[in-house]
């Protein structure tokens, strides 16, 4: 039970007060911008409108109509197509009790986001709940796009599902099936096994902007079909949980068991999915990221023409061009996608396309980075033919790839021979490296990273222990004097900064060690 401030304090009356003056201001930012958005357009439901309200003779305000902004109408027109989820899902030898996918403890998901579609802290009413040694129960939400019974949710609501069953608004339970699943926009699309025709909803055919009004519903906590407001509070939104993020910010509340429920706009459009949220806690702190609707459209047709989505491929591994990585390069912006790695035999290799070339644009159009590259490669589709701007040997270049498909998991390779085959001290960049040949353990080919200084300057460039580097300036290399000799001429020349490919477990990346700070 609350209790008045004066059971608190005695000052009550000035606390008080002040807690009035606050919820006046906060209430009339509100009545702000109710106004405003009454006047946003026809969102196709009925409201109250008003003109400016009469001023009283003592020179306040007249109390605004009752129910003069409300989201009511538009959840009676959609409440009826979110569904909730329940899952049975059979547990692999070495699964955990979370809907969450098997992350590293390095990996920003497993750092800053929680998925909320199930798992969670033990005795919340949606975590995984053992039925018997190797089975388990997750739930999430949905919602029906056609009235035959397509529902969509995410992946990871009913990954490694062997049964799924659908609950509706008013409490009947369907049997479903999944129908396919994309892990790489984390969507997934059901069909309800029996009855219809249902009440279904549809994507929006507009991207919202930044202050839009959106509505959240779902089922957070497992408590049923709930209702939350709140704005768009940005686009593109990059979370690393995959090359394709293109999320949407929103600040209505979403919760563990919203995840596959719908963010819809004020005309009972589907403009987002809710998929992660950030949450230092677990609970809602006002970040939430939706998947957007114009992406899910096209996964979700394909998934339902032919269970799966195929994407364009073209074989490479790419990172930022960083300000270092231009000038190294030579170029004169930061746009692009540097080539950190060209698999061998894949549709860049065969056009001639190689590691430490820039990618600068698509058929024509120019690429701000690495995630709009992978987007617009994936987008094209197998068997394609695209036009890459790149830069490759200090000049731009055409080339014609035709694109491939891109397999369900990519491995990264890199192609991994004397001068001074010792251990070599660059003190001046605190860096220790040795020929990889004899450190035991280490792969063949390259040089490796034995010790750095975590003041230096390869330590502030993320080099490491065990790095091993392929190449420096272009060139491969196998011991540590060739390093040595590459950043002693650049720095002659008067190179800021010496392009070294390094290898860093199973990934391969460009770093770009500066000259000017070593002394």
């Amino acid at each position: 039970m609350m209790h008045p401030v004066s059971e608190k304090n005695p000052q009550s009356s000035t606390v008080g007060s002040k807690i009035r003056s606050s919820r006046l201001v906060l209430l009339s930012t509100v009545a702000a911008l109710a106004i405003g958005g009454a006047f946003l357009g026809n969102n196709g439901f009925s409201q109250a409108t008003w003109t400016t309200p009469a001023r009283a003779e003592t020179g306040s305000v007249a109390p605004m109509p009752a129910n003069a902004f409300s989201f009511a109408d538009v959840v009676d027109h959609v409440r009826g197509a979110v569904v909730s989820i329940k899952v049975k899902i059979a547990e692999t030898a070495d699964a955990d009790n979370s809907d969450m996918p098997q992350l590293s403890p390095d990996d920003p998901l497993e750092r800053f986001f929680r998925k909320f579609g199930g798992g969670g802290d033990e005795g919340t009413p949606f975590e995984f709940h053992h039925l018997h040694p190797h089975v388990s129960m997750a739930q999430g939400s949905g919602f029906i796009i056609s009235p035959d019974g397509y529902v969509v949710t995410n992946n990871h609501v009913v990954d490694h599902a062997t049964e799924v069953t659908i609950t509706m608004d008013d409490g009947t339970t369907h049997a479903a099936r999944v129908v396919g699943t994309d892990k790489r926009t984390d969507l997934a699309l059901l069909k309800i096994k029996d009855g219809g025709p249902f009440t279904y909803v549809k994507f929006a055919a507009k991207t919202p902007r930044v202050g839009d009004w959106v509505i959240a519903v779902g089922n957070p906590f497992g408590l049923g079909g709930t209702v939350t407001a709140g704005i768009v509070s940005a686009r593109g939104r990059d979370i690393n949980s995959g090359p394709y993020d293109d999320y949407l910010q929103i600040d209505a509340p979403v919760n563990r068991g919203n995840s596959g429920g719908p963010t819809f706009n004020t005309q009972g459009e589907v403009v987002g999915i809710n998929t992660a949220i950030y949450s230092p806690s677990g609970g809602s702190v006002g970040i939430g990221f939706d998947i957007p609707a114009d992406e899910a459209r096209s996964v979700i047709a394909a998934l339902e023409s032919k269970g799966t989505v195929t994407r364009g491929w073209i074989g490479v591994e790419i990172q930022p061009v960083t300000s270092d990585i231009a000038d190294s390069l030579g170029l004169k912006s930061e746009k692009g996608a540097l080539v950190a790695d060209t698999q061998k035999d894949s549709p860049a290799a065969s056009a001639g396309i190689k590691t430490g070339d820039v990618i600068l644009g698509v058929d024509g159009e120019p690429i701000d980075g690495p995630r709009e590259l992978a987007r617009k490669i994936a987008a094209l589709g197998p068997n394609a033919n695209a036009e890459l701007l790149v830069w490759h040997d200090g000049a731009q270049k055409t080339f014609s790839v035709k694109l491939g498909t891109l397999p369900n998991e990519q491995v990264a390779k890199a192609d991994t021979n004397d001068d001074n085959a010792g251990t070599s001290n660059l003190d001046a960049f605190g860096l220790t490296l040795a020929p990889s040949d004899s450190v035991p353990g280490a792969a063949a080919g390259g040089v490796v990273v034995t010790n750095v200084d975590p003041d230096g300057t390869a330590a502030q460039k993320g080099l490491k222990v065990g790095d091993v580097i392929l190449e420096a300036g272009g060139k491969s290399v196998t011991t540590p004097g060739q390093v040595a000799s590459v950043l002693s001429e650049a720095k002659k020349a008067g190179h800021r900064a010496v392009l070294l490919r390094v290898k860093s477990g199973d990934e391969t990346h460009f770093v770009a060690l500066e000259l000017g700070k070593a002394s």
